[in-house]
Order: structure tokens, then C-alpha cells, then sequence
């Protein structure tokens, strides 16, 4: 039997995500793949996940180049299968009646009742309404962009084609690789591309910059007036950063916590010389390191015990305040894709070394982009030490939909009057940002004051902890 074309489609991976930016390809055009090896890296605005494939055969063609950004259910690659591998893995294939997709194979985005893709196989919600279309003309090019539209003109249709007639238009369909360009003086118009029917892709306009092809740019003003002032792509435009990926999945969260939450924030100062000190008795005794973090998550959890209030959400819709019954913690992180906020599950079961396990491990995964969505997910109270960055206070965004946030920032020697005396203790800066509907000043000030009495006497926790 002739073997058939199977087309993988991006996944929906969860927690309402939309897309998936490609950070790298694991196979390449003739590579022979199994069923359920992983094929591509991508980034969510959540983590970095690798994308099994569900079929076993030999890959034909990668959709994507890297650095794209890519909706749920748009194609990843083609898999030429046999026939006795042809149908899905996992989920019985598409429903009957689905419209094949564009290499052949059944297509799980047809009609109003056609299958989501899931992770392996093909699950049942309609895929995003933003999948772009497929071009027609058969499979493209490893690196090929999802949008490619076939150059016009000369040579169109080939597959080839040599650099466009200087007059023309350049066959480019990407804002990134026009600014690109500009910004390098590189004419376009004499670049062949080595996209689908030559398209020119970021990477021969790099390739072009690379090998020196580029010209500086003309220094003439349009009008070709002598004199007039001369003002570069660079200065018009500013320099743009995309708003994608972690950054604009904060951006988002943040916003919509400003819109929806009135919120307050009060602070105290708290001496936590006795924290530091019962901190390095505790790390001296032997066994794993206990952070400071891990004795704050610790007093919060117990705080939270005795004022639920804040460790809640609230129901807009059906007008309620939701009190939760456990506690999951988050914690900022700052990695190199931005900041992240890993939750730690059921927090108020965990001790101080259990606690300082869990966020040296999320820690880890967080720096290394190997964040599963649950484990960012589900929060119900998050705490902030921005204390890391040098910085005594802040007013902190609450995490919505969460209720509060602690802030905790640098602790260090300042003049103190302890006991009668003035002395040189550690000191803390304790700020609360809370959700002024779910309680009262009174709640959350009781709040932070429980915490910041066990800042500066932790033996009075021990009765609780």
C-alpha cells in the first residue's frame, strides 16, 4: 500500500492558550520519526513544551521557521505514513464527514463540529477561528512561514527564482523583514528568497547582512531637496519589541487586574534580626538550606489560616466573594524570558524545608523554560521578594484573579529602637496589595501585622507551625 500524507497540527496545550511561538525544530525534512517523539520546541506565554509527534513514518515537510508564531491547530509538519499506521494514535481520528485538510489528510478544522488538535491524536473543540490559511501548491519548505503568500511576477510558480526585476515589487510579505532591511540599507528587490516560490524569509535578509551584501542607506532625502534634514527608519519608528510570549501574557494579566481589582496596599517595617538568626541555627543543625523565602511562605500560609478572607477570589459573574480552602502559593521569578510565577500546591500542608524544596526545584524549571501550564497555574495567593533587586518597597499588581499579595523587600541594617535602646538591627519593609472587596483594611492590617510580629518573634510561631 501506498503510504499516505498525515498532517500534525500545533496542539491546544491548555489553560485557554491561543498559540505557540517555534523555538526549534528536533527533525528536518527525510528524517524517519516514531510515534510520540518529540518533532518541535515551542513557547507559550507559559513555558517551553516539546510536541510529540502521533504518527510514525517519514517527515515530509516543516511548517514554521523558527522565531514564528504559530495558532493552535495551524500545521506543523507532514508525516508520509504507511497504511497500516495511518490513523491516529490516540482519538479515533477526525469525526466522519470531516473535509480532508490540504495534503490529503482528514482535516479536524472543517465544519462547526470538526475535532480540536490535542496534544497526541485529535481531542473534540473546534480549533481557533485565527488559523491562517494553508497555501495552495502542495507542502512548503522546512522554514516556509505559516502566512507565505507565492511571489507574483516572473519566476512565480517555479519554486526558484532570482533576484526581482529592480523596479518590481520585492517578494517579501513580513513587516519584520521589511524593517530589517531598512534598517540595513539592503534593496530587497535584488535578494532571491529561499522561501515557498521565493519568498524572502528573515533569515536571507540576515544571510545577506552577514556576507556583507547590504549598502548603507541612501543618505538623500525623498524630495531630494539639498540640506533637508535627514531622519533614519530607526528614528521615525523607535525600536519595536513584540509584545508575545511571557511579556505579553503579563502585560495582559496585569492590565485586566488594574481593570477589575480595587485594590489597596499598606506596609509596616519589621525587624527580622530574630528571623535571620533562628534562619542560620536551622541551616547550622545540618540537612537542606532553608531560604528566607521558604520562613516567609511559611508565616503567610499560617496568616492565611487565620484570615481566609484574603486567600480568595472573586466571582464577578455570579456576584460572590470565593473563599478558597487551600493554599496554593505563587512566587515571582525573574528569568531571562521576563518574569514567571510558579505556584507551589497546597502550600499550608509544607513546612519551612519542604517549602524551600519546592521553590528550588520550580525555581530551576522557571530559568530553564520548563514550566508545565500547571505548574504557573491555579494560584490563589502569590508572594513578591523584590527585595532581590535591591529595592526596600513597593506597590505590587495583584496576580488576578488572586485577592492579595505580599511584597517583601531587602532586609537590611538600619537604626532601631529595640528594647528602650537604639541599636543597628536587620530590618524589612512587609507590603500588603489586597482586593478591597473581598475585605476590609481591618482584616488585611490584621493580616500583616500577624506576620511581621513572627518576623520579629518567630519562637511565637511555634506554637502554630
Amino acid at each position: 500500500m501506498a503510504p499516505r500524507v498525515r498532517e500534525v497540527r500545533l496542539p491546544d496545550l491548555g489553560e485557554g492558550l491561543t498559540g505557540a511561538e517555534v523555538v526549534g525544530w528536533l527533525v528536518a525534512v527525510g528524517d524517519v520519526v516514531v510515534v510520540d517523539q518529540p518533532v518541535v520546541e515551542v513557547e507559550t506565554a507559559k513555558s517551553r513544551v516539546e510536541v510529540p509527534c502521533p504518527y510514525g513514518g517519514v517527515v515530509t515537510a516543516c511548517f514554521g521557521e523558527e522565531g514564528s508564531e504559530l495558532p493552535v491547530g495551524a500545521p506543523l509538519l507532514t508525516v508520509a505514513v504507511d497504511g497500516e499506521s495511518a490513523a491516529p494514535v490516540s482519538g479515533e481520528g477526525p469525526p466522519a464527514g470531516t473535509a480532508p485538510g490540504p495534503s490529503g489528510s482528514p482535516d479536524p478544522g472543517a465544519g462547526a463540529s470538526g475535532s480540536g488538535s490535542v496534544l497526541v491524536g485529535y481531542g473534540t473543540a473546534a480549533p481557533s477561528a485565527r488559523r491562517r490559511r494553508v497555501v495552495a501548491g502542495g507542502p512548503r519548505a522546512h522554514g516556509a512561514p505559516l502566512d507565505a503568500v507565492p511571489a507574483q511576477g516572473a519566476g512565480a510558480g517555479t519554486g526558484a527564482r532570482g533576484p526581482a526585476a529592480a523596479s518590481g515589487p520585492a517578494p517579501v510579505v513580513s513587516p519584520l523583514v521589511r524593517r530589517l532591511a531598512r534598517q540595513s540599507g539592503l534593496d530587497l528587490r535584488q535578494l532571491a528568497g529561499s522561501g515557498y516560490q521565493g519568498l524572502i524569509l528573515r533569515s536571507d535578509v540576515e544571510r545577506a547582512i552577514a556576507q556583507g551584501t547590504a549598502r548603507a542607506p541612501d543618505p538623500r532625502p525623498a524630495s531630494g531637496a539639498p540640506g533637508a534634514p535627514v531622519r533614519s527608519a530607526e528614528a521615525e519608528d523607535g525600536v519595536r519589541v513584540p509584545l508575545k510570549g511571557v511579556r505579553g501574557a503579563v502585560a495582559a494579566k496585569m492590565a485586566r487586574s488594574r481593570r477589575e481589582i480595587p485594590e489597596a496596599t499598606c506596609w509596616v517595617d519589621a525587624d527580622a534580626t530574630e528571623l535571620m538568626a533562628a534562619r542560620a541555627v536551622m541551616n547550622e543543625a545540618g540537612g537542606p538550606k532553608i531560604s528566607v523565602l521558604a520562613l516567609l511562605a511559611r508565616l503567610c500560609t499560617a496568616g492565611l489560616d487565620r484570615f481566609p478572607e484574603l486567600n480568595a477570589r472573586v466571582d464577578t459573574a455570579a456576584r460572590e466573594i470565593v473563599r478558597l480552602p487551600a493554599v496554593h502559593l505563587g512566587f515571582a521569578v525573574q528569568t531571562d524570558r521576563g518574569a514567571v510565577v510558579p505556584v507551589v500546591r497546597d502550600a499550608h500542608t509544607r513546612n519551612a524545608e519542604s517549602l524551600a524544596r519546592e521553590f528550588a526545584r520550580l525555581t530551576d524549571r522557571a530559568r530553564r523554560g520548563a514550566l508545565a501550564p500547571a505548574e504557573v497555574t491555579g494560584g490563589t495567593f502569590t508572594l513578591n521578594n523584590y527585595g532581590v533587586f535591591g529595592v526596600d518597597g513597593s506597590t505590587p499588581i495583584i496576580n488576578h484573579p488572586e485577592a492579595a499579595m505580599l511584597g517583601v523587600g531587602r532586609i537590611v541594617p538600619k537604626p532601631w529602637v529595640h528594647q528602650g535602646e537604639l541599636a543597628v538591627r536587620q530590618v524589612v519593609q512587609l507590603s500588603l496589595t489586597f482586593d478591597h472587596r473581598v475585605c476590609d483594611g481591618g482584616v488585611a492590617g490584621g493580616f500583616l501585622r500577624y506576620v511581621a510580629d513572627r518576623v520579629e518573634q518567630p519562637a511565637t510561631a511555634l506554637r502554630t507551625l
